[in-house]
């Protein structure tokens, strides 16, 4: 699955509690979110004043071109990558907001147990502090198997920034994998800071 990590797509399905999703729009695979979206469309959805295409930071330190909206309002941003870079055409992926459910209710800020939880299987995560460090690796349970097999979904969990300096980290640092119950994952708050929506290229 790690093999996705550039587009940070990952296979995943959450169902939400009532609590989790409160204040939350939901999400489809379709309009704006579907595999036909364009920068002309998020300008006619969103308006033009909210909709910037440029270079964002991607995996290994390269930038990519990719449009983002609302980039002023980081509760709001949304980060949309496409399969035609020239013409802006073709959904690749998009990075949702915090105040966006994805697909069955999963969003920005749930804790590992949260999402443990939900996915009622045990599951890996990837070790933190480096570039592709903290994604999603479920390969059973309720978050391996999506309803829409047309779009998809990646999970990335990070530790909190700040946490005791005594305190070995060393079990989920780096290229490691880490078991979704590890204790050390709760002591360094560790929560879901990143959600995207992927799309299959046509090749």
């Amino acid at each position: 699955m790690l093999a996705r990590v550039s587009f940070a797509l990952l296979c995943a399905c959450l169902v939400a509690t009532p609590a989790l999703a409160k204040d939350k729009t939901a999400f489809s695979c379709t309009g704006v979110f579907g595999p036909d979206s364009s920068e002309a469309l998020l300008i006619k959805t969103y308006g033009a004043d909210n909709v910037v295409t440029g270079q964002v930071p991607g995996a290994e330190g390269m930038d990519m071109l990719a449009t983002t909206v609302f980039p002023n309002d980081p509760d709001k941003t949304m980060v949309f990558g496409w399969m035609n870079e020239d013409t802006r055409e073709g959904l690749g992926f998009v990075d949702l907001p915090a105040s966006v459910e994805g697909p069955h209710g999963v969003h920005v800020g749930m804790s590992v147990a949260d999402v443990l939880a939900i996915n009622g299987k045990p599951f890996n995560i990837g070790g933190f502090w480096w570039d592709y460090g903290g994604y999603a690796q479920i390969e059973q349970g309720t978050l391996a198997n999506a309803d829409d097999a047309s779009c998809f979904v990646s999970l990335r969990f990070s530790p909190a920034e700040e946490y005791p300096q005594d305190l070995d980290v060393s079990a989920v640092s780096g290229e490691v994998s880490i078991p979704a119950d590890e204790p050390l994952l709760e002591k360094l708050d560790t929560r879901l800071t990143v959600v995207s929506i992927g799309f299959p290229s046509a090749e």
